[in-house]
């Protein structure tokens, strides 16, 4: 079991947080859990995501390390690629 976790922020409806959800899902080669997290539930990611999704985070020791924005025509091979130097 895997205590490497990454956090999507996403929000309904838009198509570059699913697209960058389903690379995520298909990935292969990396052991993570991802925790995908709906902005519109909550003020405060709302308030702090709301121009920016998707944003892809790592937690690490209690806190949130957020990671470079991966192209949206990455593969998920490359996607993969990218995620290796934070997993």
């Amino acid at each position: 079991m895997t205590n490497d976790t990454l956090i999507l922020y996403s929000k309904p409806g838009c198509h570059l947080c699913e697209g960058l959800q389903e690379k995520l899902e298909q990935t292969q080669t990396l052991d993570f859990q991802l925790e995908v997290r709906d902005i519109t539930q909550r003020d405060d990611w709302f308030q702090a995501y709301q121009y920016q999704v998707p944003v892809l985070c790592y937690h690490k020791d209690g806190k949130e390390i957020p990671l470079p924005r991966p192209s949206p025509r990455l593969s998920v091979p490359q996607l993969e690629k990218m995620l290796q130097k934070y997993l």
